[in-house]
C-alpha cells in the first residue's frame, strides 16, 4: 500500500471492516529477522482491519516505509497466477452494493450474478486489490456447501 492511513480508513469506512491494530511503524531487529531477506528494509507502518465476528480473519495493510513498490495490480489480469481475489459474504447484496457505490467504490461488472447457489459482483478497492461479494442462498450453510 503506498498509504496505510487511507487504506485503513477505505477499508473501515466504505467496506466496514473494523481496526483491530491502528497503523504503527515496526522497525528495528525483529522485523528484520523476520522479513530482512525478503525485503531489503522491512520499516513498515502496518495496520490490521477484520471482521466483527472473527479476530482469526484478517487483512494485514502494509506500507513499506524505505522501499519503493510498483504499481503492478493495476495491470494485473483476473487470470494471472497467484491470488486473485478476496471474497466477502454480505447479507443482501444489492443492498451492499449500492452502498458501496454510493460511496464511489469502482464495480467490475454491470450487476449481479446468480451463480453456484450464491449471488455474485465484482469490485476493486483503490489499489487494485479485488473483491468478490457473495450473498448465500441457504445463509446457515458455508459458502462452500450451498448445494443439497
Amino acid at each position: 500500500m503506498p498509504d496505510c492511513e487511507a487504506a485503513v480508513a477505505f477499508y473501515r469506512d466504505v467496506l466496514g471492516l473494523r481496526v483491530l491494530s491502528p497503523p504503527y511503524v515496526m522497525a528495528g531487529d525483529a522485523i528484520r529477522d523476520d522479513m530482512g531477506q525478503l525485503v531489503s528494509d522491512p520499516t513498515m507502518k502496518a495496520a490490521i482491519v477484520g471482521f466483527d465476528d472473527d479476530g482469526d480473519r484478517v487483512l494485514e495493510v502494509i506500507e513499506y516505509l524505505g522501499v519503493a513498490g510498483g504499481d503492478q495490480r493495476s495491470t494485473a489480469a483476473i487470470t494471472d497466477h497467484g491470488l486473485s481475489h478476496v471474497g466477502l459474504i454480505c447479507e443482501d447484496l444489492d443492498a451492499t452494493r449500492a452502498e458501496l457505490e454510493a460511496n464511489g467504490v469502482r464495480f467490475l461488472v454491470d450487476g449481479v450474478a446468480d451463480v453456484a447457489r450464491v449471488r455474485t459482483t465484482w469490485f476493486v478497492d483503490p489499489w487494485g486489490v479485488v473483491f468478490i461479494l457473495v450473498e448465500k442462498s441457504k445463509p446457515e450453510r458455508p459458502y462452500f456447501a450451498q448445494w443439497d
